[in-house]
């Protein structure tokens, strides 16, 4: 795909708005009397003086960012979680009543949700019974008018990698879209995933978070990697401060601890083994699918009344009975050693008595 055909897919009036240009867009130097953007002069009501604007384009936690993931500041969105750069992607390349996406579940939510929002329309083709994409069918769906493809890959909720040569295949197919690949839980897989192919497809995009593995959930720090075009688009609708101070000053510091991250990655990965094993050996479980990430689907007997029964234990999983392909199972996050001996105890007694 050239720049052009890039360029093409984009919703004309996005290209042609004038985006708001924020006080510390206009001017980006660090010294001087700031007295352009109304802020208070004196400080904060905080012990922390909060009371200066952050950088709107985050240009130093993306040059740390640029060295982890081995890309390019330019290729870097970052957002409020994941979930901001989803529905960016959506209002900046989906024109509504015209245009749609391709979803394939069971997968995030978050997908259907933002579209819903958006009034785009969502097109869906099934994974298959081993939790894979189904290519043959995907190549079949796909027309001029799908200008979003969503593959979650560790997918949430079965847990597990999509195959890198169907996703290729996918990229190779579909020019007329962006191929969106969600990896949310890579840390947590045997894979780089797919942002070393960044250069080759243009019409690639790179999700990921530092919710998971980094453990900075309450911060909400997404990436999305993808062309410095496509970047420039979703910096273009953003909201002009759309990452605080705190999540900014934060991610830098994580950052810095990148082996913390990995020695975390390494126990949770060293538990996942032994909560599959142990999972494996108490009756009324059917199967423990296999996963690449910090969590496991579980199918199991009545897995509805166990849900509930353990919700009365405060031992908290996630329902996934009603969802297409996972009837009958829970999902169970890794949790500490002391949870999940808790949790294990727990499901052995519910279902010992079902």
């Amino acid at each position: 795909m050239d720049f052009n055909q890039l360029q093409s897919l984009v919703r004309p009036h996005i290209l042609e708005m004038k985006p708001y240009a924020s006080a510390r867009s206009e001017y980006t130097g660090s010294k001087g009397i700031f007295l352009d953007a109304n802020e208070n002069p004196i400080g904060s009501a905080t012990q922390t003086a909060y009371n200066r604007y952050p950088d709107p384009l985050q240009k130093a936690l993306k040059e740390k960012v640029a060295q982890e993931k081995g890309v390019r500041p330019e290729q870097i969105f970052l957002g409020n979680g994941s979930d901001e750069a989803i529905d960016l992607l959506i209002r900046a390349f989906c024109e509504p009543g015209e245009d749609h996406l391709l979803l394939l579940p069971p997968t995030y939510g978050m997908y259907e949700v933002s579209a819903n929002i958006n009034k785009v329309a969502v097109q869906k083709v099934s994974l298959t019974s081993d939790f894979q994409l189904d290519v043959p069918a995907i190549q079949q769906a796909l027309s001029s008018s799908t200008k979003l493809v969503f593959i979650c890959s560790p997918n949430n909720p079965t847990g597990n990698l999509m195959e890198a040569a169907d996703i290729l295949t996918i990229l190779d197919s579909h020019n007329e879209g962006l191929v969106i690949v969600d990896e949310a839980y890579i840390d947590f897989a045997s894979t780089k995933g797919f942002v070393p192919f960044l250069d080759a497809y243009p019409h690639l995009v790179v999700m990921q978070t530092f919710s998971k593995a980094w453990g900075l959930a309450g911060l909400r720090l997404g990436m999305a990697f993808a062309n410095p075009f496509v970047i420039n688009v979703l910096n273009r609708i953003k909201p002009p401060y759309n990452l605080n101070q705190v999540t900014q000053e934060l991610g830098m510091q994580a950052l810095e601890r990148a082996k913390a991250k990995d020695h975390m990655v390494g126990q949770l990965l060293g538990e996942r083994e032994r909560v599959i094993k142990a999972l494996e050996n108490i009756p009324g479980i059917h199967q423990v699918f296999p996963s690449d990430a910090n969590f496991l689907l579980v199918k199991m007997e009545n897995a509805q009344e166990v849900y509930n029964s353990l919700l009365e234990k405060l031992i908290i999983l996630r329902n996934r009975s009603y969802v297409h392909l996972c009837e009958g199972s829970l999902r169970i996050s890794i949790g500490t050693p002391e949870e999940n001996e808790q949790m294990l105890r727990g499901l052995q007694r519910v279902l010992a008595n079902a």
